[in-house]
């Protein structure tokens, strides 16, 4: 399919820069067989049925925005993958003056070896001393915010908390599950006295999630791959939602993505370990998820192609334009919405 199909106008002044505050006071589009409604995020336990589940991601991000200096050259680094104890692929600003075998000083004691180039264009950086490389980062580092935010104002303390879900816990992410940062303890306290249930897995979202897509064509498109996990105990308790005529509501096109990664043309979902590269366009079959709750996305991105396979992509140009109007709060830090085909 050709990429511009996914295309739709964006006014800047819809890009949320802050999240909403209270978390679940976040407005959130409901996307039905019925139609659409405008609800609010902590409207939920009355919105998901009773034996539902909903998935979260329980990544962690990391401090994974680096500056620093090649002799005199400012380089920049975003980590984007772990390839090793010491090791992280990362896109670098300014990568024509870095060179295999170059060091490039990132100040606060840290400082890495430039290895060889990936497929993708990223750098493998082998990080010096005998630290572990999240202790390296917790000093040099700072919040990966999308460059949507970041282009308008700098990252600061606030955003150590606003950028991290209350899920978060296997550090290794380069980005949030951004559809998460709406929840809260009450929030869940109340989906569970609803008889709503919930699930984790882990899939550490890589920088290549901010990457605009280049090709004319979707099938040209090349996905980053990004490494998740599935216990088995997990995989069960998802199997036997649906056994009993439960829903599985993926929080985030993340969970999404990896429980189709783990899914068999049954349905089953089976225990999954490794990278996934999946890309999901119009025309895919979905296996695992009975619907999603995900953020609003940029146009002509993969994550906008993917609600566009899961709906229909006239049903979600109508609602981002519905969205647009009514002034919800788009990207990371916005509002949210619950597609339900």
């Amino acid at each position: 399919m050709r990429v511009d199909l996914f295309d739709f106008h964006l006014p800047p002044e819809r890009i949320a820069l802050r999240p909403a505050s209270p978390r679940d006071s976040a407005r959130i589009l409901v996307v039905g067989p019925d139609g659409m409604a405008d609800r609010h995020v902590f409207d939920l336990p009355r919105i998901i049925r009773p034996g539902d589940c909903l998935v979260f991601n329980d990544t962690k991000v990391i401090p994974a925005q680096l500056e620093g200096r090649r002799g005199d050259a400012r380089v920049g680094a975003t980590l984007h993958k772990r390839t090793g104890l010491r090791e992280w692929q990362a896109f670098i600003r300014n990568a024509k003056r870095v060179r295999t075998g170059d060091r490039i000083d990132f100040g606060a004691g840290v400082s890495a070896l430039a290895g060889e180039r990936t497929q993708d264009g990223a750098v493998t950086l082998h990080f010096e001393g005998e630290e572990p490389v999240e202790l390296l980062l917790e000093r040099a580092g700072t919040m990966p915010l999308p460059p949507y935010i970041a282009s308008k104002r700098p990252t600061d303390l606030r955003d150590r908390e606003d950028y991290q879900t209350m899920f978060a816990r296997e550090q290794g992410a380069v980005a949030a599950p951004t559809a998460a940062l709406h929840f809260t303890p009450e929030l869940m306290a109340g989906l569970d006295a609803a008889g709503v249930l919930n699930e984790t897995l882990t899939l550490h979202v890589g920088a290549g999630t901010f990457l605009p897509v280049k090709a004319e064509e979707t099938s040209d498109h090349q996905m980053h791959a990004e490494w998740g996990r599935i216990d088995p105990a997990a995989a069960d308790r998802l199997n036997a939602v649906r056994a009993r005529g439960g829903r599985i509501i993926p929080v985030g096109t993340t969970s999404l993505r990896l429980l189709e990664s783990a899914a068999g043309d049954d349905g089953k979902i089976g225990a999954f370990e490794g990278d996934t590269r999946i890309f999901i366009t119009p025309g895919y079959r979905f296996r695992a998820a009975d619907g999603l709750m995900t953020n609003f996305h940029l146009p002509r991105s993969t994550l906008f192609m993917l609600v566009s396979a899961l709906m229909g992509r006239e049903r979600m140009l109508e609602a981002y334009a519905r969205a647009i109007t009514e002034e919800y709060r788009f990207y990371s830090y916005g509002d949210a919405s619950l597609l339900l085909p």
